[in-house]
């Protein structure tokens, strides 16, 4: 199966923001704010706000087509190259039913979204059309201070660009919560990074190359516990998978029965290879010191190797990579072809 990549916005391009998933800009609208000015002024980009894109968390909860409505009509505009979701949220999966996938396949335009939006990115996917898992507007455009270059970088590459191309690990990254959310006067206050100790490469050693396919890990277990949108197998085989989890901060058992989950319907097994973004260890209702959040991590690490495996033992995993719910990232073409080569370390998008 071969995925149709949308062709690359152009600076100067509209683009639209929409809210298929959350309304956490009705909220916080200085967040929103900053980053339709991220689109402006760092990128070149003319934003186009839907209705959606203000309306509150209760009117898109109880109106899953009018999300749905949105998706379409920016897809359908002529005059839009892009499509940005604003933020993530929980039940993505229930605006779903209300697209179709001939209209956004006759219409091919690049979408960037995370976190809730892997249902969305899915669906492209069974649509035939390669999706950004990353550069959504609010939480990874506009973050506190200035955007990280790294996350510029590859944004850049993701908007304008026919590929990202490979890709190398920040040389920082922070998960550290704020109130700016709720506190505009803190949008200038750059939270504290922390060096990158790079990624971490377990399983075999066989250079592969396949289509991406995944997203952020809670999002996958609603699309296995649904079963209604989930591609034919067959269609994996070969493929790589790309697995995040969320600020949520799931314990390895819950990540596991993810993977075991995949592993007992036959998906495991059919890819080649595992890329990992890197796991939060903080939240806004949890802050553990850095010790106990290291070794959050390196257990959440330990137990998806050993479960990948479980089911898959030829499969290079690369942990940590800088994509997912943490600062800063590289947007993933979810559909996209991508080489991963255990031998020289080296991850590159073709």
């Amino acid at each position: 199966m071969e995925l149709l990549t949308p062709p690359p916005m152009e600076p100067g391009d509209r683009v639209a923001v929409i809210a298929p998933s959350g309304g956490g800009a009705r909220t916080a609208p200085h967040v929103l704010e900053l980053g339709l000015e991220r689109l402006r002024s760092v990128f070149d980009l003319d934003p186009v706000v839907f209705p959606t894109a203000r309306q509150t968390a209760e009117f898109l909860a109880a109106n899953p087509s009018a999300r749905s409505a949105d998706v379409h009509a920016a897809f359908e505009d002529p005059s839009i190259t892009g499509v940005f979701a604003t933020i993530g949220g929980w039940e993505q999966i229930r605006i779903l039913r209300h697209l179709d996938a001939d209209r956004l396949h006759a219409h091919p335009t690049r979408f960037f979204g995370m976190s809730d939006n892997t249902n969305l990115s899915l669906a492209l996917f069974q649509a035939g059309i390669v999706s950004y898992n990353g550069g959504q507007v609010m939480n990874e455009l506009a973050v506190p201070g200035e955007l990280p270059e790294y996350t510029e970088r590859y944004c850049k590459r993701a908007f304008f660009g026919e590929t990202i191309g490979e890709i190398e690990p920040a040389s920082e990254w922070t998960d550290e919560p704020s109130t700016w959310w709720t506190n505009p006067a803190e949008l200038d206050d750059k939270p504290a990074y922390e060096p990158n100790p790079g990624w971490r490469w377990a399983g075999g050693e066989t250079v592969v190359s396949g289509m991406l396919w995944g997203g952020c890990q809670p999002i996958l277990n609603q699309q296995l516990a649904a079963d209604r949108y989930l591609p034919n197998p067959s269609t994996l085989d070969g493929a790589v998978l790309a697995l995040e989890t969320s600020e949520e901060l799931p314990s390895p058992r819950d990540v596991v029965r993810t993977l075991i989950s995949m592993g007992e319907r036959g998906l495991l097994e059919r890819f080649d290879a595992v890329l990992v973004g890197r796991a939060p260890g903080r939240s806004f209702l949890e802050e553990p010191p850095r010790e106990e959040r290291e070794a959050y991590r390196e257990r959440l690490y330990d137990a998806i190797i050993a479960e990948v495996e479980r089911y898959n033992p030829d499969a290079p995993v690369v942990l940590g990579l800088d994509w997912g719910h943490t600062t800063p990232i590289a947007p993933l073409p979810i559909g996209g072809c991508v080489e991963v080569d255990p031998v020289r370390e080296r991850i590159a998008f073709e």
